[in-house]
């Protein structure tokens, strides 16, 4: 409200859907048109929030499965942050794998902090073991090197988790990340022969297409 005028932009929910508290992951943007705002923000500031929340990227938007991919490019890896918390996706699928790709190695770190802490989370800690991060860069050196697209067109993601490729009679997917991304990593996974999905008519995929970062 401090700003020339109100000024909006859509966040994925980093926390589980369970906390009293609401997380949000984002980048800071020094000039940027919400950003320079929200990094200045201190105990006691007001920040307007739109009533209803809205999006894809949730359990009931997905056919039950055996195996849950979560496509995610820098912030984009939000929402899983929120899914891999929740008791319900452990119930829902034998197996998740959270695939997050940025530039530098600077920007992995909150989703390898994330998945490392996960072991002392009180609700899904013991269940923490079925789940696995395939993080990949695309601007250093790293073990995994590429985009997500050409790592799965190569079979090289599969061959690195030890997993078959995607099957639609058990596998299902999120996506999250820059629009070109999303774009990119629906088409592979209709490739494979999985069908886009939504709250109302829930399938074996789904894309946020809210968020672009």
């Amino acid at each position: 409200p401090n700003a020339d005028r109100p000024v909006f932009r859509a966040y994925s929910i980093a926390s589980p859907s369970w906390d009293e508290q609401i997380e949000f992951y984002s980048i800071k943007v020094p000039d940027g048109p919400l950003t320079r705002y929200l990094q200045r923000l201190r105990v006691g500031d007001t920040v307007l929030m739109r009533r209803k929340p809205t999006g894809t990227l949730v359990n009931d938007a997905l056919l039950p499965g055996k195996r849950l991919w979560m496509f995610a490019t820098g912030t984009g890896i939000a929402p899983f942050a929120s899914i891999i918390r929740d008791p319900e996706t452990y119930e829902k699928f034998d197996e998740m794998i959270v695939c997050h790709t940025c530039r530098t190695s600077q920007e992995l770190t909150f989703g390898r902090n994330l998945l490392n802490d996960l072991k002392n989370d009180p609700l899904v800690g013991e269940l923490s073991p079925r789940l696995t991060l395939y993080d990949t860069l695309t601007r250093e050196d790293w073990p995994r090197v590429g985009r997500q697209t050409d790592l799965m067109a190569s079979g090289k993601m599969f061959s690195d988790l030890g997993v078959p490729p995607i099957d639609p009679d058990t596998d299902r997917a999120m996506i999250c990340g820059s629009m070109a991304m999303l774009n990119d990593t629906k088409a592979a996974l209709e490739s494979f022969g999985l069908e886009e999905g939504a709250n109302s008519r829930p399938a074996t995929f789904v894309v946020e297409k809210a968020f672009v970062g």
